[in-house]
């Protein structure tokens, strides 16, 4: 299922760290895809519903070139990717293998795919990034994904970076790493996460207007009625 555009506008404009708070508010407190830095310093938030891949540990008679061409591959999973999702890669936090390269992330970037989203490596660093698709990773290593890993599945439950990631949650990635989102709480958490942000980037202005931190981080009756006012039309 597609995320709707409204709750993309929505969310490109809220931080993954305003969303950890949230989410805690709401009682989660591991939605933060540990070993997900970015590529590339500097790219586009991305959010997207998570179309899920997973890798158990290399085992010899199955972690070969020729699995490659198998109906279980990578190269399977990823023509099975819709446009405008994010492929969430559970990899072990496995980091002397790239699960993916060059060829399958240009691959990924032409089917539209919004982003790659790993505990795992890359390889082909400098090739990945030429093909402008964001990626997430905890780095770059140049043995193939078979030399540590076996490829299973896809759109399966899995545990990438210690979270639990389900087909069609969503993921919200900035230069903080990754957070997920559980798709059922969705419509609960995109307008808490949209005033939240609000309501820091007012409390930001008051700092840099000299303000102190007690009352206002977070802000007791008065400020908060002060925040409030800002809202109302003039």
């Amino acid at each position: 299922m597609s995320l709707d555009p409204a709750i993309v506008d929505a969310l490109s404009g809220v931080s993954t760290a305003t969303l950890t708070t949230v989410l805690l508010k709401k009682g989660l407190r591991n939605v933060w895809l540990r070993g997900t830095r970015p590529l590339r310093p500097g790219q586009p938030r991305c959010i997207g519903r998570a179309f899920t891949l997973r890798f158990v540990p290399a085992r010899e008679d199955l972690a070969t070139p020729e699995s490659w061409g198998s109906p279980i591959s990578t190269r399977a999973a990823i023509e099975a990717m819709p446009a405008g999702c994010i492929a969430v890669v559970d990899a072990m936090g496995v980091s002397d293998a790239g699960i993916f390269g060059d060829i399958l992330c240009a691959r990924m970037s032409r089917r539209g795919v919004a982003a790659l989203v790993t505990d795992g490596a890359v390889r082909d660093g400098a090739g990945v990034l030429g093909t402008g698709l964001p990626v997430w990773c905890s780095g770059v290593a140049a043995p193939p994904s078979v030399a540590g890993l076996t490829f299973v599945a896809w759109q399966q439950p899995v545990g990438c970076g210690g979270v639990a990631v389900f087909p069609d949650d969503v993921v919200v990635a900035d230069d903080d790493g990754a957070v997920l989102i559980p798709a059922a709480l969705l419509e609960q958490v995109v307008p808490a996460a949209v005033e939240q942000e609000r309501l820091e980037n007012w409390i930001m202005s008051e700092v840099g207007h000299g303000a102190a931190l007690p009352g206002l981080y977070p802000p007791d009756q008065a400020n908060r009625a002060r925040y409030e006012a800002t809202k109302k039309p003039p």
